[in-house]
């Protein structure tokens, strides 16, 4: 069985999880060749048109770099509803751990763009409240464009444990990935809610989106290129996908040949197609 091109990548990923050897057998049974080395800068230029629809979360990852040359690859991922985002790049703002007080902006987008100009409603009343007279939809996601900022994210913190946010606030906030963890669970939990989060491609980080983001070959398939899309968390999702890979693939050739035909058809998570592939073989 030989793997094609566009599942060869997605299985490489994998085969990288175990020992060197045995990936050398199984690459030979499923006629899959080692990798290129690969220029970084060639590859990053390239991202937005190899990619699947990436949930929000790995925009958030790829952003947690504060490297001006990927945040210059998300810029153009965004979407207009993304304006919050769009201000944080212009304005350079760091999204990573670190204390780094900004990022350098990337020239191609420093001298074509301007940050958005700030809502009139919030210059008029100020950040908390405008979000609190944003009884639509529409009004909250203008005023919670303003929160991009660590400040303003601890500002809406304490405003909220004050007195509750309104809801259409709540819900525009909890669904952008750069929303602390701690501020969305400080917002609630309700089924309609939680399922808002997830529509929206909310994860908890690398290794959720590994084991359990389907389908399967879309979910490698931006794994393979975390290295370059976001290298400071890759390694959470191999360490969620070793033992998988392990304890049901190993170095049995024909597990392996039953993963890459299962591949490109396959519509449930990777962990689904790790143990289907294993059990089949």
């Amino acid at each position: 069985m030989r793997a094609d091109i566009t599942s060869g990548r997605a299985v490489g990923f994998l085969l990288d999880l175990i020992d060197s050897t045995g990936a050398d057998r199984v690459r030979a049974r499923v006629g899959l060749p080692r990798p290129a080395p690969e220029d970084l800068r060639e590859a990053r230029r390239r991202l937005p048109s190899g990619l699947p629809a990436l949930p929000s979360s790995v925009l958030l990852w790829m952003l947690q770099e504060d490297d001006p040359e990927l945040n210059a690859v998300v810029w153009r991922l965004l979407t207009d509803r993304d304006t919050a985002l769009r201000r944080a790049v212009l304005n350079g703002v760091p999204f990573g751990p670190g204390p780094l007080p900004t990022v350098e902006v990337d020239p191609v987008l420093r001298d074509n763009y301007e940050p958005p100009p700030v809502p009139e409603r919030v210059a008029r009343l100020g950040l908390v409240p405008a979000l609190r007279e944003s009884t639509t939809m529409a009004a909250a996601r203008e005023a919670t464009s303003m929160v991009y900022r660590r400040e303003h994210w601890q500002t809406v913190a304490a405003a909220d444990r004050e007195n509750s946010l309104p809801g259409y606030v709540r819900w525009a906030l909890a669904v952008r990935p750069d929303c602390p963890p701690s501020l969305r669970a400080q917002f609630g939990a309700h089924r309609k809610f939680d399922f808002r989060v997830r529509q929206a491609g909310i994860t908890t980080g690398p290794a959720e989106y590994a084991v359990g983001h389907g389908p399967a070959l879309d979910a490698l398939k931006v794994l393979s290129l975390g290295h370059v899309m976001f290298p400071r968390r890759i390694a959470e999702a191999e360490d969620a996908l070793r033992p998988l890979v392990r304890d049901h693939l190993g170095d049995h050739e024909e597990a392996w040949a039953v993963l890459a035909q299962l591949l490109g058809t396959f519509h449930g998570t990777t962990e689904e197609l790790i143990v289907t592939a294993g059990a089949i073989a």
